[in-house]
């Protein structure tokens, strides 16, 4: 009864804020814009989560997170993540299927925020893609935030990391900062339930190239990101 509460309110709210947002939100400058329409849109479903299921959140190292636009590589457990990045700092640019944009009235609403949005159907050009917009967005100020594992994983399983946030992070010069969660044990991936209790939240300190290879950048995040997840897990 709880969860269908939740999914409730969250289709009501998504369907009536996205139609507002695609009415509103093009007359206003990107920042402004970014606060009206995403975190219109993903804070009271956090409200409404803690108040109908209990699910409530931890969160240690946000002081690590630099004042200059970063990348944010992210664990991926569940949707939640993708809710609560958005109320951590602002404004983002996640990396998102180019095909959400295509989703009536909550995908246009999305467009308008820049995302970088790319074709997974083919890698290499989805690196150049990555790379071409994530440099446009960070030097407009926005932060970046990838799912380096790529797709959404059950708690206690671990995916590679895909190069792309350390490619972009050398051809930018910018800090990366690693953000793990087990947000999965609460609200699991592809399930209706959820489950009452705190997701812990551990924010690492950046992850600098100073001289540096991607590679070995891209190594020292995931091996952070692991024992992190032993701890949380």
């Amino acid at each position: 009864m709880r969860s269908t509460a939740f999914y409730l309110g969250y289709a009501v709210w998504s369907v009536f804020w996205s139609t507002l947002s695609v009415l509103i939100g093009w007359a206003l400058p990107l920042v402004p814009r970014y606060h009206f329409i995403i975190r219109g849109w993903s804070q009271p479903p956090l409200w409404w989560l803690r108040a109908t299921c209990g699910i409530r959140v931890r969160v240690t190292g946000r002081e690590h997170i630099p004042n200059e636009p970063c990348i944010f590589l992210v664990k991926h457990q569940s949707t939640w993540e993708t809710l609560w990045m958005q109320s951590l700092v602002a404004p983002q640019a996640p990396l998102i299927k180019r095909e959400l944009l295509r989703i009536p009235i909550w995908g246009w609403a999305f467009a308008m925020l820049k995302p970088i949005a790319i074709d997974r159907s083919n890698p290499r050009t989805a690196l150049r893609q990555l790379i071409k917009q994530g440099r446009d967005r960070l030097s407009r100020g926005m932060y970046v935030t990838l799912f380096p594992e790529g797709t959404r994983l059950a708690p206690g399983e671990a995916g590679r990391f895909h190069r792309g946030g350390a490619a972009l992070a050398s051809a930018t010069d910018r800090p990366v900062v690693v953000i793990a969660h087990n947000a999965g044990h609460y609200w699991p991936a592809r399930r209706f339930l959820k489950f009452p209790g705190t997701i812990s939240v551990q924010i690492s300190e950046p992850f600098r190239l100073d001289g540096r290879k991607s590679s070995e950048i891209n190594m020292l995040c995931e091996d952070w990101l692991s024992r992190a997840m032993s701890e949380l897990e």
